[in-house]
């Protein structure tokens, strides 16, 4: 009972690391799969001067992006592709189905810049759009919300009253970084949106895939291009506001990788207090067990074999409760991924350390017991009471 009770604080120990690098690990992974939805080479321009302290003046309605200017920026050497957007939120009927879902007007090389790709049907042509044509395509949710299991190709929906033909139904991208569902959306040709369900004649915002290696070049030849277009003095403050969405995937993993640092420090320290309850219940067993000592080293026993008894009973209680801990880590893991908002990760390497770091406490919390009973004088140890 007293060395299940010793083994007990390594258990809650290793457990609690391996729970804690679980939950790290997990939510780095969700969040990595989130930003590489996004798209790759990402910037993101959008209306309205940024201030000193990082936020943007002006709203969706500054009127400081048009889609000449997305077409000149993707005639720039380092740009791969760009594709203005235009946003609403619309109803979309088909026959007594209703769905609030988001309206997203764009260009074809839409799909280029945010790596979208087609499960059914085709994504509309740049002569679809530029003759307003009023199709459109539909995220996942769309689809599974008012078609169910009808194929949604060549059927037409209404939104805002107006008939839509359906051309393509979009592969599943997920959640972005901000927990939207990326899915419940509807695409349409920029202008067709423009015109048709919004009078307006700017956009709201520019997705710009820059070509590989050359992101930052990218992001300041189109700073440069759109106040040459804007008519932007020198020392004019811009009209508008870049975004390096690769800059913001880098902080948030550094974040993520930060907070599951802290995480498994803090947990190490029930570990540290585990291992000193071993020190504990091992040095009052040198006292306990000073006859056998004496009796050991009566019969021939040297120094070093006490030392390494004692030194392998701590190992063996250390390794004992790593092992009961991992198993313990990596059900408690398990069960908070099914209800809490990360995926299972249990990486192998978090295992070995945790196991490690269970046999490093028996080594430096075993030592000194053993130490102690091997420089016990045997003719004390055998008159010992």
């Amino acid at each position: 009972m007293r060395a299940a009770l010793t083994s007990l604080g390594v258990v809650i120990g290793v457990a609690a690391i391996l729970t804690m690098i679980a939950v790290a690990e997990g939510t780095n992974r969700r969040m990595k799969k989130e930003m590489q939805s996004l798209g790759s080479n990402l910037l993101l321009v959008l209306p309205g001067a940024q201030t000193t302290s990082g936020a943007r003046m002006g709203s969706g309605g500054v009127q400081t992006l048009t889609y000449e200017d997305a077409v000149a920026i993707g005639e720039l050497d380092s740009v791969d592709s760009a594709a203005p957007t235009v946003r609403k939120v619309v109803q979309a009927i088909y026959t007594h189905l209703h769905w609030s879902t988001s309206m997203l007007g764009t260009t074809p090389s839409y799909a280029r810049v945010r790596d979208y790709e087609m499960a059914q049907g085709r994504f509309f042509s740049l002569r679809e759009m530029q003759s307003q044509a009023k199709v459109c395509l539909l995220g996942r949710t769309v689809a599974d919300n008012i078609f169910f299991d009808e194929d949604p190709v060549g059927k037409t929906i209404r939104l805002n009253r107006l008939p839509f033909r359906v051309i393509g139904v979009l592969k599943e991208k997920g959640s972005s970084p901000g927990g939207r569902d990326q899915d419940d959306i509807i695409l349409m040709p920029l202008v067709t949106a423009q015109r048709k369900l919004m009078g307006i004649t700017h956009v709201r915002a520019m997705f710009v895939r820059a070509v590989d290696g050359r992101l930052r070049e990218a992001e300041e030849e189109v700073g440069i291009l759109l106040r040459q277009r804007h008519r932007i003095p020198p020392r004019g403050e811009n009209d508008f506001t870049i975004r390096n969405l690769t800059d913001i995937i880098e902080r948030a993993e550094s974040a993520s990788r930060t907070m599951g640092f802290m995480l498994g420090a803090v947990a190490s320290v029930s570990l540290v207090v585990g291992g000193i309850g071993i020190m504990n219940i091992m040095l009052v067993s040198v006292t306990e067990r000073t006859r056998e000592i004496g009796i050991r080293r009566a019969v021939g026993a040297t120094r070093s074999d006490v030392r390494m008894q004692f030194f392998m009973e701590a190992l063996i209680l250390c390794g004992f409760g790593g092992v009961l801990g991992i198993v313990a880590g990596a059900g408690t893991a398990y069960m908070l991924s099914r209800f809490g908002d990360f995926e299972f990760a249990f990486p192998l390497w978090a295992v070995a350390l945790s196991f490690l770091f269970s046999i490093g406490v028996g080594v430096v919390f075993g030592f000194y017991p053993a130490l102690k009973a091997s420089r016990i004088n045997p003719i004390e140890a055998l008159r010992y009471e």
